[in-house]
């Protein structure tokens, strides 16, 4: 084996180049391994643990790899992705420099922070956490967002919130200790203050411009006309009637709408949509005639009525008095429903206030036109008895035609409301007295159906008979005595008694039943005139030839006076001293 043998002279002697290169190669000026200095460099490999970055000097630097993991806008760094760090220090066994990501994000957080603060700039940052009174925001370090300056509305959901970035103003900033307030709200009124300024300066009444449906109500929407809001009442959406803005318009939706006017110091923008297509009541009264039929489709019911669609956009009324012949009132959703189509008749237009009156019934015959081919006065009905008032009672003949049974034609009875002989629900046959198509009209009378009881009563009497009766009313000039039922007879005062009496009142009673002499009969006028005076008489006479009709035949007057004469008794004197102690 042999021995390596060493060169003395070549060992010991070391050219200027090699030492330069000596030096370059393991040692490094002050400047490039000052701790704290931020480079830039180039990811040039990734481990499992670290990230190896050219910044150009003799030696790469190494970042751990979870301060990208973990940084504020965490991301899987890649070759030749360039990066910023700060050096912190180098290590010599292993040559190579030690950087953090970490604390060159946080200077470069603090640099915008400050920039923001002092020259009213913004920052962008990702909201972390919910805290007590507000969020957590990391710009590249943490800081603090109030609740009060989250959105320039309240925030219904903080929860939403959490992982959005934003941008936000700088209201608080100290570099010592690292601490900044940010705002949202001051950024958006900023951005929302140039948008508005923006849009103003460029808005004309008249001019057409697109936007974007933000919110609905029940007054209009809200439509997003490049940043500032503007109204679109519901008047103005269409040229038919709505219910809501619902029934056109959704939110999200981009339309194009015609700006009607503009108030930029109240920051007031009124739009329209409608006025993107004709107005269809400019040529309204040349379309509709009076009395002109048309078809139209009902769009709403309502307690006064029903509206119907004649044409996109235009609607007119039929008043509840003008859905159905009948007199009852009936709602409109028991005879219609809505989108069903129906024929009216136009009743009235109304170019400047925009209205139509319209008439279901008038598009058909009247009942009573079709009733009254089939019937006439002195026909016998029957019907149902719908209602009951003071002065009478009305009958359904047929649906839709009801009649009239006034109270003096229900009975021949003096009657004091019709409840007393008819009721509600009962099936009642009645005679038709008169048909008035024009009044709409149709008279009944129930007791017609038993004949003329007047007739009959002329017919079986005659003055001189004498009657039974019961006083049913008293007045001033004498009373009136039932005679039977439905006939009535009047008595005077002069005709009451032999004496005389003022007041009927206090010699008879309502309900006394008397006999009665008929002394006077107008078949005409349907009155009778009783004398109660004359009755007596006569009952007398009558009770007299009775008793003379029982004597015998061979009795004179003499007898007949000696027999009255015998009932005569003298008075006797302690009775009239008696009766002329109770006088006095």
């Amino acid at each position: 084996m042999s021995e390596i043998t060493k060169h003395p002279d070549k060992d010991e002697k070391m050219t200027s180049e090699d030492y330069e290169h000596l030096l370059d190669k393991y040692q490094f000026s002050a400047k490039e391994i000052s701790p704290g200095k931020l480079v830039k460099g180039k990811v040039i490999k990734v481990t499992p643990s670290h990230v190896l970055v050219d910044i150009g000097l003799k030696s790469e630097g190494v970042i751990p790899l979870e301060e990208f993991l973990e940084s504020a806008e965490p991301s899987q760094p890649h070759p030749g992705d360039e990066v910023e760090a700060v050096l912190q220090r180098s290590d010599p066994r292993q040559g190579y420099f030690i950087l953090s990501k970490k604390i060159a994000d946080v200077l470069k957080a603090l640099d915008l922070l400050e920039k923001a603060f002092n020259y009213q700039s913004w920052v962008t940052g990702k909201i972390t956490e919910k805290i007590r009174n507000g969020y957590t925001v990391n710009v590249g370090i943490n800081t603090f967002l109030p609740d009060s300056h989250a959105d320039i509305r309240v925030v219904k959901d903080p929860e939403k919130m959490i992982g959005q970035s934003f941008k936000f103003k700088v209201i608080k900033f100290d570099r010592k200790t690292e601490n900044a307030v940010l705002s949202r709200k001051l950024f958006l009124q900023d951005e929302k203050e140039k948008k508005r300024r923006k849009v103003f300066s460029h808005l004309a009444q008249g001019q057409k411009v697109k936007g974007l449906v933000r919110s609905l109500t029940s007054f209009g929407a809200f439509v997003d006309i490049g940043g500032v809001e503007g109204l679109l009442h519901i008047s103005d959406i269409s040229w038919g009637k709505l219910n809501h803005p619902s029934e056109i318009l959704q939110v999200g939706q981009e339309l194009e709408v015609v700006i009607l006017d503009f108030n930029e110091k109240d920051e007031k923008i009124s739009l329209g949509f409608k006025q993107l297509t004709p107005d269809p009541w400019s040529n309204i009264a040349e379309k509709y005639k009076t009395g002109q039929k048309l078809t139209g489709k009902v769009t709403s019911l309502t307690d006064f009525g029903a509206f119907v669609e004649l044409e996109k956009g235009v609607e007119g009324l039929v008043h509840v008095s003008d859905l159905s012949w009948s007199r009852k009132m009936i709602h409109p959703k028991k005879l219609l429903a809505t989108g069903q189509e129906v024929t009216v008749t136009v009743l009235d237009v109304n170019p400047t206030t925009k209205r139509i009156s319209l008439g279901l019934k008038q598009s058909s015959p009247h009942p009573l036109e079709i009733f009254k081919q089939k019937y006439n006065a002195g026909s016998h009905v029957k019907g149902k008895i719908t209602s009951i008032t003071d002065f009478g009672a009305f009958m359904e003949i047929e649906p839709g035609i009801e009649g009239l049974i006034h109270i003096s034609d229900i009975s021949w009875e003096k009657i004091k409301h019709p409840s007393q002989k008819l009721k509600v629900g009962q099936e009642a046959e009645a005679v038709i007295l008169n048909i008035d198509v024009e009044k709409q009209k149709v008279s009944l009378g129930v007791k017609q159906l038993e004949g003329d009881i007047w007739e009959d009563f002329f017919a079986r009497h005659k003055p001189g008979d004498l009657v039974n009766v019961k006083i049913v009313r008293i007045a001033d000039f004498g009373l009136f005595a039932e005679i039977t039922p439905g006939i009535e007879g009047v008595v005077f005062l002069s005709e009451l008694d032999d004496r005389k009496i003022d007041n009927p009142a206090e010699a008879f009673k309502v309900g006394e039943e008397k006999t009665a002499k008929v002394i006077k009969l107008n078949p005409r006028d349907k009155k009778i005139s009783l004398s109660f005076r004359q009755a007596q008489m006569d009952i007398q006479k009558q009770d007299y030839q009775r008793y003379m009709d029982t004597q015998d035949d061979r009795m004179t007057l003499g007898d007949l006076m000696k027999d009255q004469l015998k009932n005569i008794h003298a008075p006797k004197k302690r009775a009239n001293k008696k009766e002329e102690k109770t006088d006095d």
